[in-house]
């Protein structure tokens, strides 16, 4: 199970990179703040130069919120997502309908 800051330094990035067309067809710029140990606060452009920045850019369209032992819960499982949302353990601001277009770039 990556933490977070592997998931945002390395393995999402490189799922950008292999098809940076299919990323910007997602058409959203979010933020994530990761609580808790391996945690920290990234943006991810899907809308114009696909890519991961770390810290916040102000112009997110989806905010995703969550600690990282969700974080790394959620990396090992992707379809428990929705799950963790419902239970209160990862919040998103913004429009939330974005947030699931994410898996096909995050997985």
């Amino acid at each position: 199970m990556p933490d977070a800051k592997t998931s945002f330094t390395e393995t999402i990035p490189k799922n950008i990179a292999r098809d940076p067309e299919r990323a910007r067809s997602v058409g959203a710029v979010y933020l994530f703040r990761i609580t808790g140990e391996g945690g920290g606060v990234w943006t991810v452009d899907l809308k114009n130069e696909p890519g991961v920045i770390e810290g916040e850019t102000g112009e997110a369209d989806c905010v995703i919120e969550c600690t990282s032992e969700t974080w790394r819960r959620m990396s090992d499982q992707p379809a428990s997502a929705m799950q963790f949302f419902f239970q209160g353990e990862i919040q998103v601001t913004g429009n939330a309908m974005l947030a699931m277009k994410l898996q096909s770039v995050i997985a």
